[in-house]
């Protein structure tokens, strides 16, 4: 097997394409918008990524039979829309700072290939303590996309996130620009703890202004109600000192 596979189910015809990005990362923020995203627009698989940089696992399915852990890309035709989209959604991330370069830099490739000129990355911003309405955070790879995402609500912070941005969603970025395409992250803040339908909710607001689409969140809603259960049970426990700075990190 080599280092990393790619299958194509078709070669969908796009018309000027832009990719949203959504693989695990803290509060599986990401991974959470995206597959939202996938199953609201009914999306259209046509790629599967295997590789030997993820576990070495398979899944089993509820009927009994299998499949190999991967990433997977979705196509969306939006004919009222100057961009069809592409959504990247998968079970891992690399498990290696050299599979996490490898993978990148593929889907960079496939990018290409695909005719996409922009990148949305999706992922969470961990802050250590319990969010009750979280902000989006950015980085982009230009001032003007910094401008641009700043008038839908995305705040750029001097020093947030302080440790940089690790994995899928900050790599796209850097390889990015070798690539000449456009990318931005967008990161809901999140405690971390767990998974957090409350930050995907807000991240899919900014990236449905900044799109032009509009889907039915109600699902995010529903399970953000039943965190915010769990969560107002940890609240009366939590410490009441600010975590320290260097504590406060992002990943994926």
């Amino acid at each position: 097997m080599d280092d990393i596979v790619i299958v194509w189910k078709e070669k969908p015809q796009l018309k000027d394409p832009i990719m949203i990005e959504g693989l695990p990362g803290v509060g599986n923020v990401g991974k959470l918008a995206a597959e939202h995203l996938v199953d609201q627009m009914k999306a259209t698989k046509f790629l599967e990524i295997f590789s030997k940089h993820f576990p070495p696992q398979i899944l089993i399915n509820d009927s009994g039979t299998i499949r190999l852990v991967n990433n997977e890309m979705f196509y969306v035709k939006r004919p009222d829309s100057p961009n069809d989209i592409v959504i990247l959604v998968g079970d891992y991330q690399g498990l290696t700072p050299d599979g996490q370069y490898e993978l990148s830099d593929k889907v960079l490739q496939l990018s290409k290939e695909l005719g996409i000129k922009k990148i949305f990355t999706l992922g969470g911003y961990g802050l250590g303590r319990m969010i009750e309405t979280p902000r989006v955070l950015g980085a982009a790879t230009d001032d003007a996309f910094v401008e641009e995402m700043k008038g839908n609500g995305v705040t750029f912070a001097k020093g947030e996130p302080g440790s940089g941005i690790v994995g899928a969603s900050g790599l796209l970025l850097g390889l990015g620009l070798l690539y000449d395409i456009r990318c931005v992250c967008l990161m809901g803040e999140t405690s971390g703890y767990f998974v957090d339908p409350k930050a995907a909710q807000a991240v899919l607001d900014v990236l449905s202004k900044t799109l032009g689409f509009t889907i039915d969140l109600s699902a995010l809603e529903d399970r953000a109600k039943q965190i915010d259960q769990i969560t107002s049970k940890l609240r009366e426990a939590e410490p009441t000192s600010e975590p320290r700075k260097e504590d406060l990190g992002y990943i994926g």
